[in-house]
């Protein structure tokens, strides 16, 4: 066949082919548009899942009249002019592409009143033919109204699914969107009736409670937040802790610049943080926003604009997985947000009991602490350190032991009411730090092989290993090249003598042509030491003294990590004052 220009129709629809796959593509770029044009409070009205019709307004800047034809154009639009825009795109559309690929494969009316207008002005568009402009009545912003999905491309009709799924996506997209635009109303209406109204959240205590609507009252009580700055870089957010997990990722929303992506060097990096406090084949759950320079990460490779690249994406990882990884670390009593705080005790007073009638029976907290704390001296601490008796002592986020419960679980008594810790995984988990400690210190350490063995490589992995020999030898090994496609492994970290090494080092080079970096060793010692320290741990059944379990609660609040065991599981729970008189009924 002969070259030949496309028609300007089949060109869109193309198009249309990467912008619009189902109901909720079309939600999101005219939603996008919406927040581009400042836009306070955003409706979206559907009809059988979108298939039929959708309705977006807005209160945004709105379209001038006499631009309202060119909006409809191909790769027409107000967001870019120069390479230099480009090059720093701070807006979530810019292509230009969306509404003519949208008008090429349904019916489309928008009608806009711009905030220097006397009134308002519509087009139509149906079948790649536009008609208008004309004076419509609007109050201000932009209404955008699409009916017909696909009607003159029935093929791709065919591959959309039930009503409900098409909404359910639909639904997912105004929550993602909705947290990133904490600010900005949503409201949300489905054949009629409203399924979501999302309010504009103020200050932090607003942002919260977005974050609560969207994912969830029980992933709020289970986050923690961090705020973290650091070469140009900004992260934010909440993110679960790792007794949070989830069975798939569907808890996970990370925002570039406000816009929701999905990038691998950010999976990897959020992975690697909750490494060794996770059951494999669980997910974390997060809510993160990243924010930096545009010029330092282009948007503009993926069609619908869901993959990012860094210009620095070493920095990019390592910030994340170092600012997230402190914020798991810290989750140990007394450190964390939701843990018990340090707090100083007047004799005789209880806080977060709550003022019932009824009196207490025996000694108050205070009092009974103060007992347990002389049970817990040392000789060589006297009358001196926690185990004073004076009233005006802080006491320790997880108090002092009562008791022990069928061998399993230590009791104990602390400022604002009673812990109950699993004995066994606290333990674990200190065990498992104090190795990491230590093996960290010694990690340098190799074994030679008495043959060594050679490994079959790509190009670019016997690169990287020419690259980064020094990294390998820090880590353990001992590589040489044997050729543009071999390697010869002659040493190996000793504390993975019996590990499968040719496979470890697949891995690791993979990570580094990939990634830049590896953590497979790491992760591959972290496992190692785990079955270590569950093995060398305290077992179920064993009887501790008073000395012994108020060492153990003292080991957990000095141990990073201490709130859960290395498989994720709590170590500790605690019940407040008002939790106990709700079990008994008391001032009822």
């Amino acid at each position: 066949m002969p070259i030949r220009q496309l028609p300007e129709h089949l060109v869109n629809q193309i198009a249309a082919g990467e912008v619009v796959e189902r109901p909720a593509s079309v939600v999101k770029e005219l939603v996008e548009n919406s927040l581009d044009a400042g836009a306070g409070r955003i409706r979206v009205e559907v009809e059988q899942g979108g298939m039929r019709r959708i309705r977006i307004s807005d209160d945004g800047g709105g379209i001038p009249g006499e631009q309202l034809p060119l909006a409809l154009s191909p790769h027409a639009t107000s967001k870019i002019s120069c390479l230099e825009d480009l090059e720093g795109v701070a807006s979530l559309g810019f292509r230009g592409e969306a509404l003519a690929s949208i008008a090429s494969v349904a019916r489309m009316r928008i009608a806009s009143r711009s905030a220097d207008a006397d009134a308002g002005h519509e087009i139509e568009a149906e079948g790649g033919q536009v008609s208008g402009p004309r004076p419509a009545g609007l109050a201000g912003g932009t209404v955008i109204e699409v009916r017909d999905l696909f009607y003159n491309t029935p093929a791709r009709r065919k591959f959309l699914r039930t009503e409900r799924t098409e909404f359910n996506h639909i639904d997912e997209l105004i929550k993602r969107m909705a947290l990133a635009n904490s600010e900005v109303a949503f409201e949300l209406h489905h054949n009629g009736r409203a399924v979501r109204r999302l309010p504009p959240a103020q200050g932090e205590a607003g942002a919260i409670r977005r974050v609560g609507d969207v994912c969830g009252s029980a992933f709020v009580d289970e986050a923690l937040s961090l705020e973290n700055e650091h070469a140009g870089l900004r992260l934010s957010g909440w993110i679960a802790r790792p007794s949070f997990s989830r069975s798939q990722a569907d808890l996970q929303f990370f925002f570039v610049n406000g816009r929701l992506v999905r990038d691998r060097l950010v999976a990897h990096a959020i992975r690697q943080a909750y490494r060794d406090v996770l059951f494999h084949g669980r997910h974390p759950a997060f809510v993160l926003m990243l924010n930096l320079d545009p010029r330092r990460v282009d948007v503009n490779v993926h069609p619908q604009k869901t993959e990012v690249r860094f210009r620095d994406g070493r920095l990019v990882h390592d910030f994340l997985f170092s600012t997230i990884n402190r914020a798991l670390a810290d989750t140990r009593p007394g450190h964390s947000e939701v843990a018990p705080a340090r707090v100083p005790f007047s004799a005789g007073s209880s806080p977060g009991a709550s003022p019932v009638q009824q009196g207490g029976l025996g000694l108050s907290v205070a009092d009974s602490v103060a007992r347990y704390a002389q049970l817990a001296r040392t000789p060589e601490q006297g009358g001196a350190g926690h185990g004073s008796t004076t009233p005006d002592d802080s006491i320790p986020p997880l108090g002092f032991a009562v008791a022990q419960i069928h061998g399993v679980f230590v009791l104990a008594e602390n400022a604002r009411g009673l812990v109950v810790v699993d004995m066994h995984a606290a333990h674990e988990r200190i065990v498992y730090e104090q190795l990491k400690r230590t093996w960290g210190e010694d990690r340098v350490r190799s074994q030679r092989l008495l043959v060594p063995e050679r490994l079959a490589v790509s190009e670019r992995e016997a690169r990287a290993v020419e690259k980064h020999g020094s990294d390998l030898a820090r880590l353990g090994f001992e590589l040489t090249l044997a050729g543009p496609e071999a390697v010869t492994v002659r040493a190996i970290p000793s504390l993975l003598a019996r590990a499968d090494s040719l496979g470890l080092v697949r891995d690791v080079l993979s990570d580094l042509v990939e990634l830049g970096d590896s953590a497979r060793i790491e992760s591959a010692v972290d496992e190692l030491l785990s079955t270590m320290a569950c093995h060398g741990s305290v077992r179920a059944n064993r009887r501790l003294n008073i000395e012994e379990m108020n060492a153990l609660l003292r080991d957990m609040e000095r141990t990073e990590r201490s709130d859960q065991c290395n498989h994720g599981r709590p170590t500790w729970v605690e019940l407040d004052m008002k939790s106990l008189d709700r079990l008994f009924l008391r001032g009822q």
